[in-house]
């Protein structure tokens, strides 16, 4: 089977080139007055790009980056690590994206706190905050934490995809070998609130995921942990062509509301393959919103952000999967969902004012959106980096996003 998949998706690679790369995804129309409210916003999103398996020119970077400055999005959570990188991989790939950056030293913040954002917000710059999807980066020793925490580390994952010494992820689990959470994956978790790390169960196996939010709960209650980029498994079963095992990479309810009864939030990603393909064109506004709004009303509009898992390029993502085929063993899942045409991302700065005009259809206020595009994001990262108070964080977000913006726009006509 793997070696068909192989076959198929260098096919794929060979055939569709760029045609489907996702920075040629669709420009949505958009109302001036959305667009206006996303550039008046803080906007994180979340991306997933190590060099290599989504860009391998500088530019290609960097203009991305700009297309999503002039857009109006402040910054993105950055996969720079997946699967079974180390610490060397972590080293490489931060310096590749480091190095491209500072061709533009001036357009980017590596955001250690949320002052570092606000000012990416007020400057018109790209707040970028490293996520790894995976903790063999630490290399059995979790000391390394501390080091990647003063790198600009805001997150990390437990497990992708297979099994490791932390637990299982949702591809393993999805073949029915979820081991759970292990002792080495405790003593992670606790050097990530020692290091104040944020906990993302992205990708992690839901008996690995619960044990963990089990140990969280238990051990360290009152610190949120996230899922960046998640897919709601609920709002995929009402699909009609809905398979009946559903992607494997969405997540249940019930872990969701467990995630926001931490203080923590849910992300859905606006990727079309992992619908199963179901929405095999350009993902729309109103697929995007109807995600965002599923959410909403399971957990509430004070834990809901929003993502992307954009790597620019879906040719080099089949090429990366098909030299990786041990890592993506799911009976032809993705690359079917390839095949039905799901190649595409909601690329932030295409779809995001689109988005603002449907929500705003569906009743949602500014400052609903204000929380889902940012602030639920930037009120846990305060939490667990600054020791701020939650409840506090949220009475002044909307005063102190005005004050933010006022001088953004005083910066803009100097």
């Amino acid at each position: 089977m793997l070696k068909k998949i192989t076959l198929v998706a260098a096919s794929i690679a060979l055939t569709c080139g760029v045609a489907h790369a996702s920075v040629e995804s669709k420009t949505w129309p958009a109302s001036d007055k959305a667009k206006t409210f996303v550039q008046d916003t803080i906007v994180i999103g979340m991306l997933a790009s190590p060099y290599g398996a989504g860009w391998k020119d500088d530019q290609q970077l960097l203009d991305y980056f700009q297309d999503a400055r002039d857009a109006g999005i402040t910054g993105h959570e950055y996969t720079i690590t997946a699967a079974d990188h180390n610490f060397d991989d972590f080293l490489f790939h931060h310096h590749k994206h480091r190095s491209a950056m500072a061709k533009q030293p001036d357009n980017f913040i590596i955001a250690h706190s949320n002052n570092d954002i606000e000012k990416a917000h007020t400057e018109g710059k790209t707040a970028v905050l490293w996520n790894s999807q995976t903790a063999t980066i630490l290399e059995e020793d979790v000391t390394k934490m501390a080091i990647l925490k003063d790198m600009g580390l805001k997150s990390m994952i437990l497990a992708y995809n297979d099994i490791f010494r932390t637990g299982s992820g949702q591809l393993a689990a999805f073949n029915g070998r979820d081991i759970g959470l292990t002792p080495w994956g405790e003593s992670v978790i606790d050097s990530m609130v020692e290091y104040q790390v944020i906990l993302d169960l992205s990708h992690t196996g839901s008996k690995t995921a619960n044990d963990a939010m089990d140990y969280m709960e238990e051990k360290y209650p009152g610190t949120p942990f996230v899922y960046t980029h998640s897919v709601p498994a609920g709002l995929y079963k009402s699909e009609p062509d809905a398979t009946p095992q559903g992607c494997y990479r969405a997540i249940p309810d019930d872990e969701a509301i467990r995630a926001a009864k931490s203080g923590g939030y849910v992300a859905p990603t606006f990727t079309e393959w992992m619908m199963d393909g179901i929405w095999p064109e350009d993902i729309s506004p109103v697929q995007a919103a109807d995600m965002i709004d599923y959410y909403v009303k399971l957990v509430g509009v004070d834990h809901v952000g929003i993502a992307t898992d954009d790597m620019f390029s879906t040719a080099m993502v089949v090429d990366f999967a098909t030299k990786n085929a041990k890592m993506y063993d799911d009976g032809g899942y993705m690359i079917e969902a390839f095949n039905k045409g799901a190649t595409g991302n909601g690329e932030l700065s295409k779809i995001l004012a689109a988005i603002t005009d449907e929500l705003w259809k569906r009743g949602y206020s500014n400052d609903d959106l204000a929380k889902i595009y940012g602030g639920n994001k930037m009120r846990v990262y305060a939490q667990v980096s600054e020791g701020a108070d939650p409840d506090e964080f949220q009475k002044e977000y909307t005063k102190r996003l005005k004050e933010l913006t006022k001088l953004r726009n005083e910066n803009l006509t100097m």
